[in-house]
């Protein structure tokens, strides 16, 4: 009797960009999805693009372009309502900036927000996804990070910084997480060394911290509006770390499992919205690495020796698929859709991908 096939990725479509991609996200509750990045035309400077894609009998198609005049390097979705879909988005310049891209002629919001390159950016709050108030997180090459009430011109509501002397290392990607009531919230940030640093917005401190040695590229809690459960951080050096963030041993900190599936960078990570067991990798190859995390089971036994030998579960690879001979930067699920999702690689090529066989999750 064979095995039943085990879940793939499977590639439906693509097309070619005008523009180098830093990001790609679905427009919510649409067939819709933008592409962000730039665009340089010989002896000309770069250009800001958002390029609006539709699908069609299977076919990317082009809706709109929204040119500005500094590149765009991050976006997102994450602190608008179903209804307004803004996009928020970090530039070059350090600006961050909300659209409505219906009416992009000039931003909704824009503040100054941090003196260098935006490298990253998150939102909560909006969606339907996450209690309390909508809100923005940036983190930049001048080593802030920052969290952005829209409502609220020109200041952060929260600035997270080093000391006044202290070494100031690159933000490369930031993410929200346990926003599970309107009190509660955290920040998750990595940095070019290394450093992974969990903030606590209630208690305005750091959680925890700790070092992976190699840069971190991308960090996702498997869930914005829950208790925390699992992070997962993607390195420089091709690895996955997944911690279990449901118990912190004092000397331990929270457990750890790392995998190796890329020779060069392993880039970004993005958990199914329809199940946060499953996730999927994006490596310097072009190649995209499927994920099936399960879950430690809870010992009722509370003797010291059990609990340090308490493991973060398990992650196995279901399947992977090579795309592109690039490094495929980002990538996006659907959220009403299981199991669809867009990827972006600096080939200039966008992807529309399909998991197959999903009932053998």
């Amino acid at each position: 009797m064979s095995d039943s096939p085990k879940p793939r990725l499977v590639s439906l479509s693509h097309r070619k960009l005008p523009l180098t991609p830093f990001g790609c996200l679905w427009i919510p509750c649409s067939n819709r999805f933008v592409c962000l990045g730039t665009c340089s035309v010989s002896g000309a400077p770069s250009r800001g693009i958002i390029g609006v894609y539709g699908t069609t009998s299977g076919e990317i198609k082009d809706v709109h372009t929204i040119e500005k005049a500094q590149a765009f390097r991050c976006g997102t979705f994450g602190a608008t309502s179903l209804q307004q879909r803004h996009l928020a988005t970090g530039n070059f310049d350090g600006n961050l900036q909300i659209w409505d891209l219906e009416a992009p002629e000039a931003p909704l919001y824009s503040a100054k927000a941090h003196r260098e390159i935006i490298n990253c950016i998150d939102g909560v709050g909006g969606l339907g996804i996450g209690q309390g108030a909508p809100e923005i997180v940036t983190g930049s090459r001048d080593g802030t990070v920052k969290v952005w009430d829209s409502r609220q011109k020109d200041l952060p509501v929260a600035n997270m910084e080093p000391a006044e002397g202290a070494s100031r290392r690159d933000c490369w990607t930031v993410a929200f997480g346990h926003a599970c009531t309107r009190w509660d919230r955290c920040v998750c940030a990595g940095y070019d060394n290394g450093d992974i640093k969990l903030f606590d917005l209630r208690n305005m401190a750091v959680r925890w911290e700790t070092n992976i040695r190699s840069g971190v590229c991308c960090v996702e809690f498997d869930g914005k509006d829950t208790s925390l459960n699992k992070l997962v951080a993607t390195t420089l050096e091709g690895r996955i770390h997944v911690f279990n963030m449901q118990k912190f041993h004092t000397n331990k900190g929270f457990t750890c499992q790392s995998e190796k599936p890329y020779k060069f960078t392993a880039w970004t990570v993005r958990h199914l919205p329809q199940n946060r067991n499953i996730f999927v990798t994006s490596g310097g190859a072009g190649c995209l690495h499927l994920w099936k995390h399960e879950s430690p089971t809870l010992l009722e036994r509370t003797d010291h020796e059990r609990e340090d030998k308490e493991s973060t579960g398990a992650t196995s690879l279901l399947n992977s698929i090579s795309l592109s001979s690039q490094p495929i930067g980002s990538l996006d699920w659907n959220a009403d859709k299981q199991g669809l999702c867009i990827s972006a690689s600096f080939d200039h090529n966008v992807h529309i991908l399909i998991v197959a066989d999903q009932k053998n999750f």
